[in-house]
């Protein structure tokens, strides 16, 4: 991701240099003689990650740069200024972490960036666990930019309709803007700098199941009978604080989750192909840790020793990622509590770091007369959190450095996990920052059992496909208060469909596990059921995700950039390109008002005809209690295999073809497969299989030929040489036709089995077309 070495200036020996050293982000931080030289990302420049000075720049973008200038007392902002949009025309997306009720910025929007132990993901407008200064700005047209200010410091932000005020407490600014054009350039360009989104294991696909209060291994072993028994499909059952002895890391708790009841339990996942996670906290219990004279470079410090805070075990120290003897003390810690519990996935929780621990002030950074709008009160930085007065390796102040702990932790555990594994690691973070997605998954936090948080997760969930972090979900259900049936029934017909799909309460809370209610297990169901069938599909955009950045779930915009009515869309979503999910979102709803762009789109429930449109319209469709409308775009090849109770299952199955085609005929797709562990997904040189699709049509004179074929681009995988295609189903040909036959390599294919139902679906069946070789399929029909 650097380039060659000796191709840039050494970082500066300020805490910006040393910080992005430990980020792998050297070239972000280069040095620099003025503060006013800017960075400009522009792949038509002679490297594509050079920053640029403001003379190289063209007049449109310094008109875009900032009017600069420095504080000279720290109690004041160091640095402020606004960046000016050139039309009022534009649609801003990103900044965060935040709750919001837009997914497209409003005029007057506030932003503090600055991670935070909030508890209450719930509450609107408040910085949350993670920060991440970037935007995106989409023009009408679908002409679109990014734009990223590089800086760990906490800041405010306002979106003024025109322009973007910010106010930094720290370091400098450091802007990149990525020149597009389209909403998917822009991503792929932003993740070619800060690192491509980590390839996630093909297990961590299928559906979770948590809760904080699972009191001992037989509540465990008891929810994942209560999915067996109800045949809904369940991955993993996850733990939480419960399991530890009094809240401490790497322990058991030697009452209720005894290792020799609690490894049984987790063996016998393993045999029935299903998984276990648990939590772990950045905190280390202080009786617990090395001597102080022995665990020098391990833990934070503060006026010369080792910083005591507290947490659930109550004093505990706080491991310096930063330090490379944290990270191997970290992976050591990790794998001595796998060889008791062998984990298949590590939760960090608690990492913005929180801290329950009130003290005095040491020095001008922990009580600064300027304050961002912290918690939307401005609280001081301190508030629940390692004092900002805290020292790091190399003498980087936890000032400058605060938003990066997440970022760190989940590096060292994806790191450790690797190590000690030798797979592809799990990982899940509560706080994370810029590049963090090369490292983790994420969630939307502590939210609500309300319908007002199901309607928001798909907002957060878009801000974080645009930050690089794809795998990204909401406790589905809610994790606080009582949710009802209902909300919970229509909760999982949405988060089946999120691409981190797991539900997870708080202890105090009515169980809600998906199979508590008849009705919610009937969605759940259908629900899970349609998500298992499209693992195939689901797990090649994380292969697109892992190789352009692109989102698992995305915005209307990225696949319709043209149509300006997409720009405001934000209660519906695509999955990859042409997957459209249109759930129920409000109580009592019988119908779903959901926006379609031009084109064909076909349900996938097979429940209504097809809408057909030349511009993009609105729609109201019906709302079965039971599952969500999800509509295939025109032009789309989705590869589906049968659903399973578990992704092992499931992807042992035969394939199917669903194409959908366009006006015009054709369509297209792409099917990835690798064994769903190995470290690195389509590197060169690996197992892996990729095929694409397409397909086209012929009308002459009333005999229409559809012809779909495949092109092998690899085939290293060796499943792929006897899994096979058994059948493929046609929508939007010509229905009712006189005649037709099948050739299927150039033969005609007399006893395959063919069925043609009114609504334009024919279906050719029977087949045995292996994956990783290439074929040819025609059906020529008669009118």
């Amino acid at each position: 991701m650097g380039g060659p070495p000796g191709r840039y200036p050494a970082p500066s020996t300020g805490a910006g240099g040393r910080l992005a050293t430990f980020l792998g982000l050297e070239q972000c931080f280069l040095a620099r003689q003025q503060h006013h030289v800017q960075r400009v990302f522009r792949p038509d420049l002679h490297h594509p990650h050079r920053p640029v000075p403001l003379h190289r720049l063209s007049p449109l973008h310094r008109r875009r740069l900032l009017r600069h200038f420095r504080h000279p007392h720290l109690q004041k902002p160091v640095l402020a200024g606004d960046v000016r949009a050139a039309s009022h025309g534009a649609s801003l997306y990103g900044l965060g972490e935040q709750t919001k009720r837009k997914f497209r910025l409003q005029q007057n929007d506030t932003f503090t960036i600055w991670n935070e132990d909030v508890g209450r993901a719930d509450i609107l407008d408040i910085n949350l666990y993670s920060s991440h200064p970037f935007y995106m700005d989409v023009r009408p047209g679908g002409a679109a930019h990014g734009v990223l200010l590089l800086n760990t410091n906490g800041m405010d932000i306002k979106y003024g309709g025109s322009y973007i005020t910010y106010k930094v407490i720290g370091g400098v600014f450091d802007f990149y803007f990525f020149a597009g054009r389209s909403p998917l350039t822009v991503v792929d360009q932003y993740t070619q700098l800060i690192g491509r989104p980590a390839p996630m294991p093909y297990w961590s696909f299928g559906f979770h199941q948590s809760r904080y209060g699972y009191k001992n291994v037989a509540d465990l072993e008891g929810v994942v009978a209560g999915y067996t028994k109800a045949k809904i499909p369940l991955e993993s059952i996850w733990s939480d604080i419960d399991y530890m002895d009094g809240g401490q890391d790497f322990t058991l708790d030697p009452v209720n989750f005894p290792a020799n009841l609690l490894r049984p339990f987790v063996d016998l996942l393993h045999n029935n192909s299903q998984k276990y996670v648990v939590i772990i906290d950045p905190a280390i219990e202080k009786e617990a840790a090395p001597p102080q004279n022995e665990s020098v470079g391990l833990f934070l410090q503060r006026n010369g020793t080792n910083y005591v805070g507290r947490v659930w075990p109550g004093e505990v120290y706080y491991p310096d990622f930063m330090s490379p003897h944290a990270a191997e003390y970290w992976a050591q810690k990790i794998s001595e509590f796998r060889r008791t519990i062998p984990a298949d996935g590590l939760w960090c929780d608690m990492n913005e770091p929180s801290n329950f621990k009130d003290w005095e002030p040491l020095n001008e950074y922990d009580d600064s007369p300027y304050r961002i709008n912290n918690t939307g009160i401005h609280r001081n930085l301190n508030n629940k959190t390692v004092p900002v007065s805290a020292v790091h390796f190399n003498g980087v102040s936890e000032y400058d450095a605060h938003n990066l702990y997440g970022l760190l932790e989940s590096r060292a555990t994806h790191d450790a996990l690797l190590k000690d594994t030798a797979r592809r690691p799990f990982v899940l973070s509560r706080a994370t920052f810029v590049s963090s997605g090369r490292y983790t998954a994420h969630w939307t936090g502590d939210n609500d059992g309300r319908w007002e948080q199901l309607a928001q997760s798909i907002n957060t969930i878009l801000n974080f496909g645009l930050f690089g972090i794809p795998m990204m979900g909401a406790d589905i259900c809610g994790f606080t208060g009582n949710t009802t049936e209902e909300l919970c029934s229509r909760w999982i017909q949405l988060g089946a469909f999120y691409p981190f799909a797991r539900a997870h309460a708080e202890k105090t809370t009515a169980r809600r596990e998906l199979y508590v209610w008849e009705s919610t297990a009937q969605s759940a169901r259908k629900a899970l059921g349609m998500r298992y069938r499209l693992l195939p599909y689901i797990y090649t955009l994380m292969y697109e995700a892992h190789t352009t950045g692109s989102p698992i779930a995305r915005p209307l915009f990225f696949s319709y950039p043209q149509d300006a009515d997409t720009y405001a869309v934000d209660r519906q979503f695509l999955l990859g390109r042409g997957l459209l999910v249109s759930p129920v979102l409000e109580p009592g709803a019988t119908t779903v008002d959901a926006y379609f762009p031009a084109g064909r789109w076909f349900s996938l429930h097979g429940r209504s005809p097809a809408i057909s449109l030349q511009t993009g319209k609105r729609v109201m469709l019906p709302a079965p209690a039971d599952s969500a409308n999800v509509h295939l775009a025109g032009g789309n090849i989705l590869p589906l295999q049968q659903p399973g109770l578990t992704t092992s299952a499931a992807r042992q199955s035969e394939f199917h073809l669903l194409v959908a085609l366009a006006e015009n005929g054709t369509a297209s797709g792409e099917l990835f497969l690798d064994d769903g562990e190995s470290p690195e997904m389509g590197g060169v040189g690996g197992n892996w299989t990729l095929v694409r699709f397409r397909c086209n049509t012929e009308d002459r004179k009333g005999i229409i030929t559809t012809t779909v074929s495949s092109h092998v681009v690899q085939n290293s995988y060796a499943p792929s040489r006897t899994l096979v295609i058994s059948k493929v189903a046609f929508m939007g040909l010509p229905s009712s036709p006189k005649g037709f036959t099948v050739d299927v390599n150039g033969a005609e294919l007399k006893a395959a089995r063919t069925k043609s139902r009114t609504n334009g679906v024919f279906t050719v069946s029977g087949l045995s077309l292996v994956i990783g070789q290439q074929f040819e399929i025609k059906v020529v029909t008669s009118h």
